[in-house]
């Protein structure tokens, strides 16, 4: 049994990374940062399949993730998934 077996957290973390991975791999434009968006989103999905992720990892690739897509509105709405996604595992950090 996998990790996103157990706990249905993991099972909407990499249903909301795998639609944003597709949005991406289908989205025309080029953009500077598209080969870190790409590569966290691997992350973030490993970290996934692994079971219980980290929540400073998860969020650490969110931003790594939002930063290097953030100014593409195409993919504005699969972003917002993945950040709720990985909500689920806590809210922010209380300053």
């Amino acid at each position: 049994m996998t990790g996103s077996d157990k706990d249905p957290r993991v099972s909407e973390l990499r249903s909301a990374v795998s639609r944003l991975r597709r949005e991406l791999a289908a989205h025309p434009a080029e953009f500077p940062d598209r080969d870190i968006a790409e590569e966290e989103l691997a992350a973030l999905d490993a970290m996934a399949a692994g079971g219980a992720p980290e929540i400073p990892h998860l969020r650490r690739s969110l931003l790594l993730v939002a930063g290097a897509i953030g100014s593409v509105s195409a993919l504005a709405r699969g972003l917002s998934e993945v950040r709720r996604a990985v909500e689920l595992f806590g809210g922010p950090p209380r300053r």
